[in-house]
C-alpha cells in the first residue's frame, strides 16, 4: 500500500542512523543469551510485526537523515509514563547537595551527609556550593559518575543511598526535580517508590513481632487500630509532600513549572532486608494504603535482591504477598524479581525468583528480570507472562553498571521474542547520572529497534501502569500491536468522549497519541 513500509526497512535507517552518529551497535539479539537452555529455547510465534504509517515512515526518514540530532530526537520523543522510579535514586545529585546544604547538613569524611555539628573530619554542606573539587568528591561518592565502566558497580550503586539519605528529608522538593526532568523528556505520567509512615511501620513491627500463622500476625497489625494509624500518617505526608511540590514547582501561579502537568502516582517500597515482622507491616500498610488512597496504586519490595535476609526469606516474602493480596485484591503488586546473574549469588537462587514473585507473589510487573533464562522452565513461564501480560521493567543502564549485563546477554530481546510486553524505565536516573531519553536511545543502539518499535514502547509505559479505567487499546497490545477500542476508532465520536472523560488511564493515552501527531509532524517537516 502507498505510504506504508516494512518496520524492519525503518529498522535499517535507524541503525544507519546510529552508526553515522558514532554509536555502538550490537548485533540484532535474535538469539538466546548463552547456555544450554538458551541455546535450545525455540520461543512461542509471535505475529510479525506491524507495518508503518506514512508519517512513522516519513520520521524514520527524517531520523536517518539526521544523525547529528539524535540526542535532541529522544529528548523529544513521546515517551508516556516511568514505572520503575525510586524517588531518592532519581533526584539529580547537584540538587540533593543543594537540599543537604539548605537543611544545614554535614558531609563527614566518608562523604556521607549527617546532621550538624560538623565532628572531626566533615564539612558543611554549604561549602560544597562553591568550592567545586569538594562538590565533585561528593558527585562521584552519591552517584555513578566517572564509576569505572568495566568494573562492576553493585556495591558503590547500593551504597550510595546511605550516603544522600539524610538529604531526603523533603518530598515534594524531590518530586518537583524529578517531575521537572520527566516534563523536560516529554512524559506525562510517573509511578515513583518512597517509603511511607517509615518509623511508625518500623515501631509497630517491633512492638507486634513476629508471629507465622500469617492471619494472626495481620490481626495483631489492624489491633487498637494501629495499622489504619500508620494509613492516616502516610496520607499525612503525602499532604505534606503535595503541598511542597505544589509551592517549589510554582503550580498554584501564573507562570506554573512543566513538573505540574505530570500525573504522579506513590508506590509504597518494602525494605526486604528487614525482619520478617517489619516486612509484612509494610506490606500490609502499603496494600491496606492503596485501597484508601487513590495517590498510591502498589507495593514493591526493595534493597539488594542478593542481600542475606532478601534470598533467605525469598519465597516467605511472596508467601506474605500472596496471602496479604487476598484482603486487599484491589491494591497492585509489582516486584523486583531476577535482578540477578551468575556469581552474585549461589545457582539454585538464579532458578525460582521471577517464576515464584509471578505465580505466588501475584505481581502483575516484573523489575528488572534479568535472570530469566537461568530459571527453572523458563520458557513455561515467559510464555505464561505473555499469556497474562505480565509485563518487565527494564532499565537498561542500571542492569548493566549494577549486574555488568548489557547488549545479547540482556534478556531484553528474549521477553521480546515471546510476547512479553516490555517497558523502559530509568530505576534510579540520579545515581545513575542519566535520563529516559538515553533508556530509549540505548535500546534503539544496541538492539536496532525501529521508530514505530520505539512509539510501541512508549505506549506500553501508560498501558501498563496502574491507574484506573478503561484503556484506549484493544486487549493484548504487545502481540497484535496497539489497536484503538472501537469506541475510539472514528476520533471525536460521543462514545470516545465518554471513554476519555470517565477513564484517567485514556485520557493520558490519548494525549499521548495526540503529542505523536506533534511530534512526527514536527520531525517529518523539518
Amino acid at each position: 500500500m502507498r505510504g506504508v513500509i516494512s518496520v524492519h526497512r525503518n529498522a535499517a535507517g535507524v541503525h544507519r542512523l546510529l552508526m553515522a552518529a558514532g554509536l555502538a551497535v550490537a548485533a540484532l539479539a535474535v538469539s538466546l543469551p548463552a547456555g544450554p537452555a538458551a541455546r535450545a529455547a525455540t520461543p512461542t510465534p509471535v505475529p510479525p510485526p506491524r507495518q508503518a504509517t506514512a508519517a512513522e515512515a516519513r520520521t524514520t526518514a527524517w531520523l536517518d537523515t539526521h544523525p547529528q540530532s539524535a540526542g535532541r530526537f529522544f529528548q523529544d520523543l513521546p515517551k508516556g509514563g516511568d514505572l520503575h522510579h525510586h524517588l531518592s535514586g532519581a533526584v539529580r545529585t547537584e540538587y540533593l547537595i543543594q537540599l543537604a546544604a539548605e537543611d544545614g547538613l554535614c558531609i563527614d569524611a566518608t562523604l556521607t551527609a549527617v546532621a550538624a555539628p560538623c565532628g572531626t573530619g566533615a564539612r558543611p554542606a554549604a561549602d560544597a556550593l562553591t568550592d567545586p573539587g569538594f562538590r565533585q568528591e561528593i558527585v562521584r561518592a552519591w552517584s555513578m559518575q566517572d564509576f569505572p565502566q568495566d568494573r562492576s558497580g553493585h556495591d558503590h550503586f547500593f551504597a550510595t543511598f546511605g550516603k544522600f539519605a539524610a538529604a531526603t528529608s523533603h518530598r515534594g522538593k524531590m518530586l518537583a526535580d524529578v517531575a521537572g526532568t520527566a516534563a523536560a523528556q516529554n512524559q506525562t505520567y510517573l509511578e515513583t517508590m518512597v517509603s511511607p509512615a517509615a518509623a511508625g511501620a518500623k515501631q509497630l513491627a517491633a512492638d507486634v513481632g513476629w508471629d507465622a500463622d500469617l492471619t494472626s500476625l495481620h490481626r495483631k497489625l489492624l489491633a487498637g487500630g494501629r495499622l489504619d494509624q500508620l494509613v492516616t500518617t502516610a496520607k499525612q505526608e503525602a499532604d505534606t509532600a503535595d503541598a511542597e511540590f505544589r509551592r517549589t514547582a510554582h503550580c498554584a501561579t501564573d507562570a506554573p513549572d512543566p513538573a505540574c502537568g505530570i500525573t504522579v502516582r506513590w508506590v509504597s517500597q518494602v525494605s526486604r532486608n528487614s525482619a520478617p515482622e517489619r516486612v509484612f507491616t509494610q506490606i500490609a500498610l502499603g496494600l491496606r494504603l492503596a485501597e484508601r488512597d487513590q495517590r498510591f496504586v502498589a507495593v514493591n519490595l526493595v534493597q539488594p535482591e542478593d542481600g542475606e535476609i532478601s534470598l533467605r526469606d525469598y519465597r516467605l516474602h511472596m508467601r506474605m504477598l500472596n496471602h496479604l493480596h487476598k484482603v486487599y485484591p484491589r491494591a497492585h503488586i509489582t516486584l523486583h524479581a531476577g535482578e540477578l546473574v551468575p556469581g552474585l549469588v549461589k545457582p539454585e537462587d538464579l532458578t525460582f525468583h521471577i517464576d515464584d514473585a509471578v505465580r505466588t507473589g501475584r505481581a502483575e510487573r516484573i523489575g528488572h528480570g534479568v535472570d530469566l533464562v537461568h530459571e527453572d522452565d523458563w520458557r513455561h513461564l515467559a510464555r505464561d507472562m505473555a499469556r497474562r501480560q505480565i509485563a518487565v521493567e527494564v532499565p537498561l543502564t542500571s542492569n548493566a553498571q549494577i549486574l555488568q549485563v548489557e547488549g545479547q546477554e540482556h534478556p531484553f530481546p528474549v521477553y521480546r521474542k515471546y510476547g512479553v510486553p516490555v517497558v523502559l524505565s530509568t530505576d534510579d536516573p540520579g545515581v545513575s547520572r542519566g535520563d529516559i531519553g538515553r533508556e530509549y536511545l540505548r535500546a534503539a543502539r544496541t538492539y536496532e529497534l525501529s521508530y514505530p518499535e520505539l512509539k510501541d514502547l512508549a505506549r506500553a509505559s501508560l498501558e501498563y501502569a496502574f491507574l484506573p479505567g478503561r484503556s484506549l487499546w484493544r486487549p493484548d497490545p504487545v502481540r497484535q500491536g496497539f489497536r484503538r477500542v472501537e469506541e475510539c476508532r472514528a476520533p471525536g465520536s460521543d462514545r470516545c468522549a465518554r471513554l476519555l472523560a470517565n477513564s484517567p488511564k485514556a485520557r493520558l493515552e490519548w494525549r499521548q497519541e495526540q503529542s505523536f501527531r506533534s511530534f512526527e509532524a514536527r520531525y517529518a517537516t523539518r
